[in-house]
């Protein structure tokens, strides 16, 4: 007699991920480049002034830091009481999966913040009032880029915030904060890294249109359309090539920095990417992709500068 079939039972569950791994990618680690990017370069030109500040530099990047990830922590917290990831298209936010309460979200930006405000301390007793005022305004923009009725990530001012925070002002933060000084070069340099950082935001959104939409999240890829948002990407990410050699007329050095052409062919490649697809599978790698840009670039910039100022 043959034996009776076993039951089928079914494809078990995956298992949920260990709990380090939740808040790692809750941090949005593919991001993180736009924390990095801008302190690397405020300080590549601090040490060509002859500024360099190692204590100041280290308080600078883990405050950037700080108030990234809060501001990551915050935006996957609000958006889900919004019921803005309820039909996600993009990766997984912890909240809206269930693998955190809002309540530990809520409670994870809190601490990313105030680790932020921890390394701004010493910063402040360096660099005095404008090191407060940039801290508070810094950390009440991560918070109202989703908070409240009026949020930056809800009415298109979310991409002037990324422009000027991850740009100009954390470049030129970062350079003041250890020669105590700050020139028009500096912030001008700034804009590089605030131009790509705008470049994530906008593959986020172009992602993201139609979810947006639905939920009345007013970016300005919903506001004014596709095309508009491959046009403003090409732009985010060809025009930082052109301020290295503006700054080298400026001041007559740093033209080692032009090594950040080298990055045209896989600048060329991502914007090839966007403009020609519009599916989230493609586009969600395109964060990532992006992000390395603006790593390599502020690299690229950094070196060169240094060895040519």
């Amino acid at each position: 007699m043959n034996p009776a079939p076993a039951p089928d039972l079914g494809t078990p569950a995956p298992p949920p991920p260990p709990r380090w791994r939740l808040w790692v990618d809750a941090a949005r680690p593919k991001t993180l480049g736009a924390a990095f990017a801008p302190v690397l370069m405020g300080t590549a030109l601090a040490y060509a002034d002859g500024g360099l500040h190692l204590g100041a530099a280290l308080c600078a990047l883990l405050g950037a830091v700080g108030i990234q990830v809060g501001t990551n922590f915050s935006n996957d917290y609000l958006d889900y009481l919004k019921g803005a990831d309820a039909e996600r298209v993009g990766p997984v936010r912890a909240t809206q999966a269930g693998l955190a309460t809002p309540a530990q979200m809520r409670w994870a930006a809190t601490l990313a913040f105030g680790a932020a405000v921890v390394a701004g301390l010493y910063l402040i007793l360096r660099g005095g009032w404008p090191v407060l005022a940039l801290g508070v305004v810094s950390i009440a923009s991560g918070v109202l880029y989703t908070a409240g009725r009026y949020a930056l990530a809800y009415t298109g001012l979310a991409d002037l915030f990324v422009l000027v925070f991850f740009g100009p002002v954390a470049v030129g933060g970062t350079y003041y904060v250890q020669t105590l000084d700050l020139t028009g070069a500096v912030v001008l340099a700034g804009l590089a890294p605030g131009l790509l950082s705008e470049a994530i935001l906008l593959v986020n959104n172009l992602r993201d249109q139609g979810g947006d939409a639905r939920v009345r999240k007013r970016t300005l890829v919903v506001r004014w359309g596709r095309a508009f948002g491959t046009q403003a990407y090409a732009v985010s990410v060809l025009t930082p090539l052109l301020i290295p050699l503006v700054l080298v007329g400026m001041t007559g050095t740093g033209a080692g920095a032009l090594a950040v052409w080298l990055l045209i062919p896989l600048m060329v490649r991502a914007i090839r990417t966007v403009w020609l697809s519009q599916d989230p599978q493609v586009l969600n790698p395109m964060l990532g992709r992006t992000g390395q840009l603006l790593l390599l670039y502020s690299v690229l910039f950094s070196i060169g500068w240094v060895l040519t100022a």
